[in-house]
């Protein structure tokens, strides 16, 4: 069994109490997704608060998990839905694309989405985004 390090991506684009309690829920979603697979090992949360998803530039720990893909600390991603990694087609894409480029796989969970294995993940990928 090869050991995966996984790195969670989560945004919520407000700081409202709602946003917040939903964010709480979604940090609880990957810990329990994570437990349930044996051969996954948790990296580090990248969480970006209160912050719109239309510039990943912006959005400060999007730009430190990029960073720290290309250093290789981790080889899977797990986000929620396409709309919480990017907001539009051409960002999802180049940035997926990037990191399969570096081994790097994503994993949609909502959207049933593996960047690395599925023969028409781009084309969900640019419907969804």
């Amino acid at each position: 069994m090869r050991i995966r390090k996984v790195a969670i991506y989560a945004r919520v684009s407000t700081e409202h109490e709602a946003q917040l309690s939903a964010l709480e829920n979604q940090v609880q979603y990957y810990d329990d997704l994570i437990d349930r697979h044996p051969d996954w090992v948790l990296y580090r949360r990248y969480i970006d608060e209160g912050i719109t998803g239309t510039s990943i530039s912006k959005r400060k720990n999007f730009v430190r998990m990029m960073e720290d893909a290309k250093d290789g600390h981790f080889d899977l991603i797990v986000t929620r839905e396409v709309s919480r990694f990017a907001r539009n087609t051409v960002d999802t894409l180049q940035q997926t694309r990037l990191l399969k480029r570096m081994g790097i796989e994503v994993y949609f969970t909502e959207d049933g989405i593996w960047t690395m294995n599925d023969e028409d993940g781009e084309l969900r990928l640019t419907i969804m985004a």
